[in-house]
């Protein structure tokens, strides 16, 4: 396959891809605009931060699969690429440690003013007294907003600094999530408003993306305890600067910040940033994933995430239906004989039935297998009883559903 990379990637993943006979192109110097005029005659493109626009996914007639070398996907136009049938997949959880140890190290930084502390050091001055007036963490209450793999990370170092965790109850959380909550020792609670209001420190863990824009706006600010902590290591859109800045300066809130609205595009650039620069903040320039552990799990994540779509088999998708689609879906049992699942689509065009998703599982020992259709139409009486009627078909179940 030929394989873009827009963003950097360690050169010992690379290689890795190149010896499996893959022809390897790496130009972390491709910016948005650029990805249009390079993506032609590619298979496969990975990137990191940089945006991949419906442009870019319209100018490929080869591409399959987009790899976000990392968690969030909100910088890929995720609906374009469904639209054209090309993957995108993510690297999830590779980087959550390193996110998490950023949060806690930013938590420190704020109470224990770091920054400022050794500021006055490089610049001659001694102030122990001034310095002294930390709250310190130890039986403070750390409200989790958003528990996946980074929450849940983040969630662990909070206790082990005495806190009590609170995150919000969710009831279509998956189980694997709750037993973790649970073997952590987190406290639920009915809503994000009581969340915020209980809290002593706030740590922001969503996605980005229109659903969580702002989700920390002006009314939610006014809920947090005076002098309380706010942290965001997630994406800078989800907090309404304006409305933390007024914050700041109307109840002493402080903030530890490693994400902005408006980042420069590039990994250097001027930043002019009425937020970053409040005495109230502690900030970093958006680096919780940059360490090289984190570095080198995402890099092997992304080749097996490249190696998987090889495979037939992509993995970590998010835009494809997980769920059960269509109106019915046929479960044909069948003996795994040549021409079997190609009879089986023959009798559903010809009643006219659209097939959306279709797997075929084999058992053990390659005699019999399982063909699993979701199927749009009106699946009949008498068309269950001809596929039922072909060789070497087992059984047929039909489960329709209500649109």
């Amino acid at each position: 396959m030929k394989i873009l990379f827009a963003d950097a990637l360690p050169e010992a993943y690379v290689d890795l891809l190149a010896q499996r006979g893959d022809e390897c192109t790496v130009s972390p110097e491709l910016g948005a605009d650029d990805i249009p005029d390079a993506i032609e005659g590619y298979d496969v493109l990975v990137v990191r931060s940089t945006k991949v626009t419906a442009e870019a996914i319209g100018r490929s007639s080869r591409l399959g699969l987009i790899v976000r070398s990392g968690a969030g996907t909100n910088t890929i136009d995720c609906q374009a690429a469904a639209d054209a049938g090309i993957y995108v997949c993510n690297v999830p959880g590779t980087n959550a440690i390193a996110v998490a140890e950023l949060t806690l190290g930013l938590l420190l930084a704020v109470d224990r003013h770091i920054p400022a502390a050794t500021g006055d050091l490089k610049n001659g001055m001694w102030d122990k007294k001034g310095y002294s007036k930390a709250d310190g963490l130890m039986g403070k209450t750390f409200g989790v907003v958003g528990v996946g793999e980074i929450g849940l990370a983040v969630a662990e170092r909070a206790r082990s600094f005495g806190m009590t965790v609170v995150a919000e109850r969710k009831a279509d959380r998956r189980h694997d999530v709750e037993a973790r909550i649970r073997s952590i020792g987190i406290r639920l609670v009915e809503n994000l408003d009581e969340l915020v209001a209980e809290s002593d420190i706030i740590s922001i863990h969503v996605p980005g993306g229109e659903s969580t824009e702002n989700l920390i706006d002006e009314r939610l600010l006014g809920l947090m305890k005076p002098s309380a902590i706010l942290i965001n290591t997630s994406r800078g859109e989800v907090v309404d600067e304006e409305a933390l800045i007024a914050a700041m300066d109307d109840k002493g809130i402080r903030a530890g910040l490693d994400v902005f609205r408006h980042e420069p595009d590039g990994g250097t650039g001027e930043f002019n940033s009425a937020l970053a620069s409040h005495p109230n903040v502690v900030g970093t320039h958006h680096i919780g994933a940059s360490t090289q552990q984190a570095q080198d799990a995402t890099s092997a994540g992304t080749v097996d995430v490249i190696e998987a779509y090889r495979a037939g088999d992509p993995q970590n998708c998010v835009n494809v239906v997980r769920t059960r689609v269509g109106s019915a879906t046929i479960t044909i049992r069948h003996f795994d004989r040549v021409g079997v699942l190609a009879a089986a689509l023959q009798v559903l065009r010809r009643g006219d039935i659209n097939v959306q998703t279709m797997a075929n599982k084999v058992f053990q020992g390659s005699n019999a297998a399982m063909a699993i259709i979701d199927v749009v139409g009106e699946v009949s009486d008498d068309l269950t009883s001809e596929l039922a009627s072909l060789d070497n078909v087992i059984q047929v179940q039909i489960t329709a559903r209500n649109e």
